[in-house]
């Protein structure tokens, strides 16, 4: 998209301000999403992994996939009737929320009738469009809520009421967002998604891990041990900076550029999970509809901090909230070496007073497609599409980055 383009779109956007104040629930990848701990464990190698299905893991005719989250809470962000189904091959529905004792919140974050019936529809419409939808499991936040329902004891009632709720919603399979994954949790994990595999022949099962500080950058065996039970395994590369003490300024998802004070980047996050063992054909990564708002005297990347926080991110930077209300052509830089896009001001910028915002758009977006392709990785999910949807910009000019995303991975 070109300039003119994009500042014609910003001023057609017109989000109400209220839009800036969505409920901040975290969910796989949000807010909530932090760098891999990863202390060198013993690896869980106790019982047979099994195999995973060959359905789950590239959708498109280039084997790679598209995965979107799609969440209840920000439902009107971005309606089931306006969802671009070209630009995915996987959608992932959410969340439903494990109890400790084995049960199901089945709400959506939208209540007891409104939550089960869009996830209905969102099933109904992906199937029509021919493409495999899976239910979110957990999130940022439920630990330990995993912790009790994928115990011993209460683990084959779970995996009962999981295929409960598959064949009642007619869903294609689980995101298990088991956040965080602690080595005390791994035989557990490891045994639910065997135990799912048994009891649903063929399901989907892929789980999202988190990204890697290049400063401890080992990632524990464990995940290349239980790949082969999942079809996706995908890095939640954005949010991956913050005003954190001993950092710099930094990107929310660069694809490159890591530094001592600014250790992290996709690509050695992507290494870290291969060395482990995951394969390249089984590892995506994260691309954030979501930006970072980073307060004065911060104006860009790789500068000191000097009291400057992060005043927002996920639900209220969002894509749409960006390009409505701090996008301007002469604010917008691209950083070639860490290929990832920003906005630079002079002074405060909007409601959330930005003057540096971190966000992804179609250059860097088409960059990552250019990463995933270059290193025969298989694919990337996204988190939220609903936070990409630009709602009154031209029919066929709704879905941006979405549409880059697609265009860079898919094709």
């Amino acid at each position: 998209m070109t300039s003119s383009l994009r500042a014609a779109l910003a001023f057609l956007l017109l989000v109400p301000l209220s839009a800036c104040n969505a409920t901040a629930t975290s969910g796989s990848g949000g807010a909530g999403a932090t760098g891999l701990d990863t202390g060198v464990g013993p690896s869980t190698n106790g019982s047979t992994v099994g195999s995973s299905s060959s359905s789950g893991a590239g959708g498109g005719a280039s084997g790679r996939w598209v995965t979107g989250y799609y969440v209840g809470y920000q439902s009107t962000l971005y309606p089931p009737d306006a969802i671009q189904w070209s630009s995915l091959t996987h959608l992932v529905a959410g969340p439903v929320t494990p109890n400790a004792d084995g049960t199901l919140d089945t709400t959506f974050d939208l209540g007891p009738a409104s939550g089960p019936a869009l996830a209905h529809d969102l099933v109904t419409r992906a199937h029509g469009a021919g493409k495999k939808i899976t239910f979110m499991l957990g999130g940022a936040g439920s630990h330990d809520a995993w912790v009790g329902a994928a115990s011993p004891g209460t683990r084959a009632a779970f995996v009962q009421n999981l295929v409960a709720l598959s064949t009642s919603y007619g869903v294609d399979g689980f995101d298990l967002d088991w956040e965080p994954l602690d080595p005390a949790d791994y035989a557990a994990f490891q045994a639910l998604a065997q135990d799912l595999r048994a009891a649903l022949p063929g399901v989907i099962l892929t789980v999202p891990v988190g990204w890697v500080s290049s400063n401890s950058p080992t990632v524990d065996g464990y995940y290349g041990t239980i790949a082969p039970l999942f079809d996706q395994i995908n890095i939640m590369t954005y949010g991956m900076a913050g005003a954190w003490p001993d950092w710099q300024s930094w990107h929310s998802s660069a694809i490159f550029g890591e530094s001592a004070f600014t250790p992290t980047s996709v690509d050695s996050s992507v290494k870290a999970y291969l060395a482990a063992g995951v394969p390249a054909s089984k590892l995506g990564i994260g691309v954030g509809f979501y930006g970072s708002c980073w307060t004065p005297p911060v104006s860009g990347p790789k500068q000191q901090l000097g009291g400057s926080t992060v005043a927002a991110d996920d639900n209220v930077m969002s894509y749409t909230n960006i390009m409505t209300l701090y996008y301007t052509p002469q604010a917008h830089q691209f950083d070639a070496t860490a290929k990832a896009s920003y906005l630079s001001f002079g002074g405060p910028q909007g409601p959330q007073g930005c003057q540096f915002v971190s966000y992804e758009d179609e250059q860097s977006i088409a960059e990552k497609g250019n990463y995933v392709k270059a290193n025969g990785l298989g694919g990337a999910i996204v988190w939220t599409i609903n936070q990409g949807y630009l709602p009154n910009a031209p029919v066929g000019m709704q879905n941006p980055v979405l549409d880059a995303l697609a265009t860079g991975v898919l094709h």
